[in-house]
């Protein structure tokens, strides 16, 4: 049974910091690029950042460049967000998402969500 489980998320004050994990199983893990997206009440869900099956490349939505960093332990099957000098605007759930392409089919999986709130 595939899993993907968020942790790590809840109330921090502006410029404060947080630390994201999501822990997978249920598939092969280091097949997959990872990815954590975001929606806030009343908006579409986003791409926050990216990063590929083996950690080689990292991209980022241009509002966390410089403040988010993914990561990935292949051996704990984890990929990791880590956000620092968050701001009001990062309020949202964020989930996390696993996805291959495996003899031309898209295998696509996404998490329940964790809610991050920055708020004084």
């Amino acid at each position: 049974q595939v899993q993907l489980v968020e942790s790590g998320g809840g109330l921090v004050q502006p410029g404060g910091s947080l630390r994201l994990s999501c822990e997978a199983s249920g598939f092969t893990f280091s097949r997959y690029a990872m990815s954590w997206h975001r929606q806030a009440p009343g908006k579409e869900r986003e791409l926050v950042a990216r990063i590929t099956s083996v950690g080689s490349s990292t991209n980022y939505t241009d509002s966390v460049k410089g403040r988010f960093t993914i990561s990935r332990d292949n051996a704990k099957n984890t990929v990791y967000l880590q956000m620092t000098v968050l701001k009001p605007e990062d309020t949202a759930v964020y989930y996390c998402n696993a996805k291959t392409v495996i003899f031309g089919r898209i295998n696509d999986y996404w998490g329940q969500g964790t809610q991050v709130t920055v708020s004084s």
